[in-house]
């Protein structure tokens, strides 16, 4: 094999010596320098490895296979013997191989299976600037290794755009820069055209490249429909090149086809995904063609699945598809938008870490024996908020238990999919439901194949599924269709069943989605309603006419993530019989508001959710208490008569609160009352459950309880409710919870004879007095009585005089009589 024409051959004396001495390597180098081919190969007999193999993690399988691939024909051999490679569902390895380039968390399954990775000397991370959820984890599981296990294995972190310093400074590790050979690369912007299917807009842009540019054109498209799209456009205008599709779903000879020369030599168009940015090396590239646009993994709530979803690239992406037209010799990059726009790009991609549901990493970290993430070194550390929630997730799936793993955990962790589908599958083997299980993770992991208009039913997915196998008619997505298929048969393989093509009974669906989605667990609010309440407490809803509506019960795969009330996009039927052995028995004691009484029931619930109520007689008498006081609560002091005369008795103490701060006065205002029921309500309590027994309660025995003794004596002295007045008549005070000064309210001739104004709370507190006419008409209002006889006094009897003739008003009222009613005129 011949180096020189590579340019990472330039820093590999450096990187021998660096791996030579040091455990952790970080390398920096532009697509097209070799790092993933060549650099593999040329370190797979240093000494320090010992012998043993390398393992080299790639983020996509197109990269995986392609490079490794690459490698074996370097080697003149076949793929399989030095080099070979594990995806996810494929694997062409051998006991001689020893170079396996890996992906979708094949590493982490190796580190599991063994933690020390003992046959391995090397593990290259290579497309690091990636950030992927699973080269993260395994690279955090890598570090505790080697700290822990195995001091002389060797980490070798490889990228094309990286922050290398900071990564270099977290892990005090060398870097080691290889520049490359980049030739310049011309950007042409194109108007952003917002209006018009980027698939119009792009193959306008290569007829433009076409008439414009000499070489090979790569166009970066954001998935497969859009390339097939474009290509047919293509194909449909007579365009007079060879056109390659390039997606991760070809067949592995058709993605070949579309990486080396032309046999003949003849002008080709590649048309990729994202997976072109960086590992394959696509030969004869002159003119790159950017949409912009690419799809990520994005964890969608609405399914609890990570999805792709179609984003804007970043800068940094950006500049790695427009570098690919530099390669050979000076090339052109077209990008599908404005300069203007391009300014606005986010700078860097954002680690998966941060967004993705960390579900499948926790299950990983449970096997791995870490409970707290801390534990580990991360490059981003996962965020608090997703763990606590991933960890929520899998102890509803039983996959964990007090923190720790459990033996379904485990049993989920050897099946190479998510936490939720893992758990579907293993719960099908248990029911003889393996077929149909495969079937229904098939179309949880892929795309809808029917039509929005077609309804919320899986079962009518997998009735169109099993329709297309037979060869029968049916109304969905064909394209879609083969991948689901694809899916399923690797699933059915896994799970040593055989296809089944029955159609299922709608039950039997829903049964096995709830193994998945227990948290999902929806029922009907109200017979033929649309809305349904979730087990986690939510509301959801059906598109109006959803033939779903006539079940009682669902279980939910596919909701919307907005706030408010979702709407449910797929979901199987239930019955409540399918749940009863899930349900946990729990003895509820309520208020019944339409009965106006403490009940007690014994419900089977699933989360948030009654299966089952039957009542039970003898309610605990805490519980019940408690359940009293919630209700008092809720309704306010008046659910148990608490009337006039208690708020009296209320602002009496409270008044003597604010006066005689230097006693032990309580706050007893209605706030506080209610807040401490349980402390002074409850021992009246023990005999009750209705609200019409609450108004029966005994206040004179109560109220007394709420003072301490020393001051329950008191209180009618400091404090009196009536006061004697010259007419002999008891007359109310009324007091202020605020403190303020008391008042009577008394007609002017009973008080005749009296000089000064009463004082209560042992001479502090005047009483405010409401001086009234015979006809209870307010006259005066003053706390100087004294005053009021000398002075206002005469002015207010030549008035009372003419108003109320057949009443005595004396001149002198110091020494008058006075009187209750009226008295002869002398």
């Amino acid at each position: 094999m011949s180096t020189p024409s590579y340019p990472i051959s330039e820093v590999l004396p450096s990187l021998r010596t660096n791996l030579a001495n040091r455990k952790i390597v970080i390398l920096q180098a532009p697509p097209g320098a070799g790092k993933s081919t060549v650099l593999p190969l040329e370190l797979l007999d240093e000494p320090w490895l010992q012998g043993k193999k390398i393992v080299m993690l790639e983020p996509r399988r197109l990269a995986a296979k392609s490079v490794a691939q690459r490698m074996a024909n370097l080697r003149d051999e076949d793929i399989g013997e030095t080099v070979g490679y594990r995806v996810r569902f494929d694997t062409r390895v051998t006991k001689q191989t020893r170079l396996e380039v890996v992906t979708e968390g094949i590493l982490t399954r190796m580190l599991q299976s063994d933690n020390s990775l003992e046959d391995t000397g090397l593990v290259i991370f290579d497309e690091f600037h990636e950030r992927s959820l699973h080269a993260d984890l395994a690279l955090a599981l890598c570090l505790q290794a080697q700290q822990l296990l195995r001091d002389d294995l060797r980490i070798l972190i490889m990228s094309a755009t990286l922050d290398g310093e900071q990564l270099s400074s977290l892990l005090q590790a060398p870097m080691i820069t290889s520049l490359g050979k980049q030739f310049p690369v011309a950007i042409k912007y194109l108007d952003d055209d917002v209006y018009t299917p980027v698939t119009v807009r792009m193959t306008k842009a290569i007829r433009k490249a076409l008439r414009e540019e000499a070489g090979d054109i790569l166009v970066f498209l954001p998935g497969a429909g859009e390339i097939v799209r474009v290509q047919q456009l293509l194909e449909e205008e007579g365009v007079d090149v060879a056109i390659y599709p390039l997606y991760g779903d070809l067949p592995f000879q058709k993605q070949q086809e579309a990486i080396l020369p032309h046999p003949q030599g003849i002008r080709k168009i590649v048309i990729a995904t994202s997976i072109a940015e960086t590992s394959l090396t696509i030969e004869g590239i002159r003119v790159v063609i950017d949409s912009g646009l690419s799809r990520v993994p994005k964890f969608d709530p609405r399914s609890g699945l990570t999805r792709l979803d179609t984003v804007r690239v970043t800068k940094d992406a950006a500049d790695q598809r427009a570098g690919r037209a530099g390669r050979l010799a000076a090339g052109v990059c077209y990008r599908l938008w404005s300069e203007s726009v391009h300014a606005t790009l986010i700078a860097n991609r954002t680690p998966e870490i941060l967004e993705a549901d960390l579900a499948p990493l926790m299950l990983e970290l449970g096997q791995w024996g870490v409970n707290d993430i801390r534990e580990l070194t991360w490059v981003t550390i996962p965020p608090a908020g997703s763990v606590n929630q991933a960890k929520e997730l899998l102890q509803q799936l039983d996959a964990i238990e007090n923190g720790r793993i459990t033996q379904r955990g485990k049993d989920m962790l050897k099946l190479p999919t998510h936490p939720r589908i893992a758990h579907l599958l293993l719960e099908a083997s248990t029911q003889a439901q393996a077929s149909l299980a495969a079937d229904i993770a098939a179309i949880l992991e892929e795309r809808d194949p029917l039509q929005k208009e077609s309804g919320a039913d899986l079962s009518l997915r997998i009735e169109a599924l099993r329709k297309w196998r037979r060869g029968e008619r049916y109304f969905a997505d064909r394209n879609v269709l083969e991948r689901i298929e694809k899916l399923a048969t690797n699933w059915r393989k896994l799970l040593k069943t055989e296809t089944d093509n029955t159609i299922p009974r709608d039950t039997d669906v829903g049964r096995l989605l709830v193994a998945a989605y227990p948290e999902r667990i929806a029922q009907q609010q109200g017979k033929h309603s649309e809305r349904y309440k979730l087990a986690n407490g939510r509301i959801v809803k059906l598109q109006e006419h959803d033939p779903l509506i006539r079940e009682a019960w669902l279980c939910v795969a596919l909701l919307d993530a907005g706030s408010g009330e979702g709407k449910i996009f797929l979901a199987a039927a239930l019955q409540s019989s399918d749940l009863l052995s899930m349900a946990r028995e729990q003895e509820v004691v309520r208020w019944d508001e339409e009965r106006q009484a403490v009940v007690g029931v014994i419900e089977k619930r699933v989360g948030n959710l009654v299966l089952e109520t039957k009542p039970f007689a003898s309610i605990p008498e805490e519980k019940k208490i408690a359940m009293l006081c919630q209700a008092i609560r809720a309704k306010g002091l008046k659910a148990i008569g608490w009337s006039e005369a208690q708020q009296e008795w209320q602002a009496r103490v409270m008044s003597l609160k604010h006066w005689r701060s230097e006693e032990s006065w309580p706050d007893v205002n209605e706030e506080n009352l209610l807040a401490t029921l349980e402390e002074w309500l409850a021992p009246f309590l023990t005999s009750i459950t209705k609200l019409s027994e609450l108004q029966r309660l005994e206040w004179h025995t109560i109220l007394p309880s709420l003072l301490p003794w020393e001051l329950g004596n008191k209180l009618d002295t400091l404090a009196p409710q009536r006061i004697k007045v010259p007419s002999g008549s008891m007359i109310q005070v009324h007091y202020f919870e605020d403190g303020r000064p008391p008042v009577m309210e008394v007609r002017l001739q009973e008080m005749f004879g009296l000089q000064e104004t009463p004082l209560i709370n042992e001479g502090r507190t005047k009483i405010l007095l409401h001086l009234l006419s015979p006809g209870y008409k307010p006259v005066q209002v003053t706390q100087d009585l004294k005053s009021f006889w000398q002075t206002t006094y005469h002015e207010v009897r030549k008035e009372l005089r003419m108003r109320y003739p057949k009443h005595h008003w004396p001149e002198d009222p110091w020494t008058a009589e006075a009187v209750r009613g009226a008295k002869k005129r002398f």
